[in-house]
C-alpha cells in the first residue's frame, strides 16, 4: 500500500504546486494569529497516524543537511575526528551546506530504520518541518516536501481546509459558511 501512495505522490504534489503556491503566499503575506496552533494540531493529529518506518521515502530519496553541530555529535558518536566524519560521509551542495553524500542515506537501514536514531541530524529530526514555528516562512521546503512526504502532503491539505480562508480558481474567498453570515 505504501508503495502506491509514494508511487503516485509526485504526481498528486506536481497537480497540487500552483494551487500550494498561491495558498503560501497567501498565508505568508497575513499569517492567521493562530497558525502555529493550527499546524501543531495538524502536526500531531497526522503523525498519531503516520508511522514512518513503513515509508522511509525521506531517507531514500533526499539528503539531510547536517549542521556543524550535528558533525560534531555524530563524529564523537562513531569516536572520530570531524574532519574524519566530513570526508567520510559528507559533501557540499549548490548552497555551500554540508549533506550526507549518498542518497539512500547511507545510516537507513533495509527495514527504514536509522542506524543513528538517536544522534541523528537536526533536519532529519524536524523532517518534514510541518511542526515549526512560524511555519509560513519555510514555504518553498514544504513545496518540496509533499512531494516526498505523504505525511507533508495530507498535513498541507488539511490545513486548506481547516484555516478560514481557501483558494478558488477565481481567488480567495471566506468559506462559503462565512460569507452568508453563518458560521
Amino acid at each position: 500500500m505504501m508503495e502506491n501512495i509514494l508511487n503516485q505522490l509526485p504526481k498528486k504534489a506536481k497537480d497540487k504546486h500552483k494551487e500550494n503556491k498561491k495558498f503560501f503566499v497567501k498565508l505568508k503575506n497575513k499569517p492567521p494569529r493562530h497558525l502555529d496552533t493550527l499546524m501543531e494540531e495538524i502536526h500531531e493529529a497526522e503523525f498519531e497516524k503516520t508511522d514512518c518506518l513503513t515509508c522511509g521515502n525521506c531517507c531514500k530519496t533526499t539528503p539531510a543537511w547536517v549542521t556543524d553541530k550535528d558533525v560534531a555529535r555524530l563524529a564523537k558518536h562513531f569516536r572520530i575526528k570531524e574532519q574524519k566524519f566530513i570526508e567520510t560521509y559528507l559533501e557540499i551542495d549548490d548552497d555551500n551546506e554540508f549533506i550526507i553524500k549518498t542518497v539512500p542515506c547511507i545510516f537507513l537501514g533495509h527495514d527504514n530504520e536509522c542506524s543513528i536514531y538517536d544522534v541523528r541530524p537536526k533536519s532529519c529530526r524536524e523532517f518534514p518541518h510541518t511542526n515549526r514555528k512560524k511555519f509560513y516562512k519555510i514555504s518553498e521546503t514544504t513545496l518540496q516536501n509533499v512531494a516526498i512526504c505523504p505525511a507533508a502532503f495530507n498535513i498541507v491539505e488539511e490545513m486548506k481546509k481547516r484555516l478560514p480562508v481557501q483558494y478558488t480558481g477565481g481567488g480567495w474567498k471566506p468559506p462559503e459558511k462565512f460569507r452568508r453570515g453563518g458560521g
